[in-house]
């Protein structure tokens, strides 16, 4: 038995509706910018996605050090550890973004233990296989005494049924909103946890394939791992998880759930429209800065990078720009001799940074901070009635 999907309320309608809303127009504005700095949000929002979702599970790498990671760059001062979990997990995200528009998908054990391999395989062991269902019993320890089992999941020979009636559900249109079936396959897959580890990871990964497939938008600027990793958030989304009980108990209501992915959903739409609106300013201020200064227009892609990520690497320009390795090799070497950039360290583990002379105004934009609203903040759940106010929450 799966956890049955609940029934909207009036809130969550009207803040689905808002998500919409935002979600179409910020396609809009992504088909309308400029190719070159729309793909390097891309590659930005894919890079910040691993390191969130990685960071949830304890693998800290920066997502800067992510998307260098993602271009090959191997002197990156990550532990061997969190390269290869980076590095997994970025294969699977683009294999994941690739099926978003396979016209003869379906899912099946196959494809998600395949995606467990990818995601597991540098990790297989006898006692704890990728690739394939557990074999034994598997617990959630407390966080904070780790002989305490927060969540035991389903016992083992359940599990093969439990998966067959997941895959059967993913492949059923049951007239629900694909951002809601989204959020509830994170939940069922979690909470069945057939794997021995990566649960978490993969479940957030189908959520992630599901809103792909809706075909709204491009994958990397459809999904809520990024908002998830946010500290405060992160522990939200631990909450929530732990109030499902300390096993599987698929009859209770899991509106709470929704509401929380709804959340995150609307704050990673404002977040991403409002990270994409930042970046256009700060491309326009940049180009400008090269036509006054007579740079050749190609190098505001560097600029724009140290801009906005606070760095850029050789070979992350060179592949951007298609340029040869003397090409920008040159252009970076006139930036430095112009006090624009700022190199550091040496060799292959060079990169560069704003020096004196880089426009102060790009910088200012880049670090201006975005507010969030709440979709569901206190004055709305008083006035649909969700929240009953106390006297210190009412102005006269």
């Amino acid at each position: 038995m799966l956890f049955p999907t609940p029934d909207l309320t009036a809130a969550d309608r009207r803040v689905l509706d808002e998500i919409d809303s935002m979600r179409s127009a910020l396609r809009h504005q992504v088909q309308g910018s400029p190719t070159k700095w729309t793909s390097g949000l891309r590659k930005f929002l894919t890079a910040d996605a691993v390191a969130a979702s990685n960071s949830i599970e304890g693998f800290k790498v920066a997502t800067v050090d992510v998307e260098d990671l993602m271009e090959g760059e191997n002197e990156v001062e990550v532990s061997e550890e969190n390269r290869e979990e980076t590095l997994a997990y970025q294969r699977m995200m683009t294999y994941i973004q690739t099926l978003h528009d396979v016209e003869d998908f379906a899912y099946s054990k196959g494809l998600l233990n395949s995606l467990h391999w990818m995601l597991q395989g540098h990790r297989h062991s006898p006692r704890r296989p990728a690739g394939q269902w557990r074999r034994g019993p598997v617990y959630v320890t407390d966080a904070r005494d780790p002989s305490i089992a927060a969540y035991t999941a389903p016992d083992l020979a359940l599990v093969p049924d439990l998966m067959q009636e997941l895959v059967v559900w993913l492949n059923t249109d049951d007239d629900s909103h694909p951002l809601i079936r989204a959020a509830m396959a994170h939940l069922h897959l979690v909470s069945i946890h057939p794997w021995a580890d990566g649960n978490g990871r993969l479940s957030r990964s189908l959520q992630t394939l599901m809103i792909a497939r809706e075909g709204v938008l491009a994958p990397e600027f459809s999904s809520i791992e990024s908002w998830l990793g946010r500290p405060g958030n992160t522990w939200e989304y631990y909450r929530e998880l732990n109030d499902r009980g300390t096993h599987y108990q698929p009859e209770q209501d899991v509106s709470s759930w929704i509401r929380f992915n709804l959340t995150a959903y609307h704050q990673q739409a404002q977040t991403v429209q409002g990270r994409l609106m930042r970046s256009g300013r700060v491309w326009n201020t940049l180009a400008e800065f090269a036509d006054a200064t007579h740079l050749d227009e190609r190098t505001v892609t560097a600029l724009h990078d140290v801009a906005m990520a606070g760095r850029v690497r050789r070979s992350r320009y060179q592949h951007a720009e298609a340029l040869s390795l003397q090409q920008a090799q040159r252009d970076l070497r006139d930036l430095t001799a112009a006090h624009i950039l700022q190199p550091v360290g040496r060799t292959r583990a060079r990169f560069y940074t704003a020096g004196p002379q880089f426009p102060q105004d790009a910088l200012d934009t880049a670090h201006t901070p975005m507010n969030l609203s709440n979709p569901y903040g206190a004055s709305r759940r008083v006035a649909e009635g969700i929240l009953t106010p106390r006297p210190s929450q009412i102005r006269t």
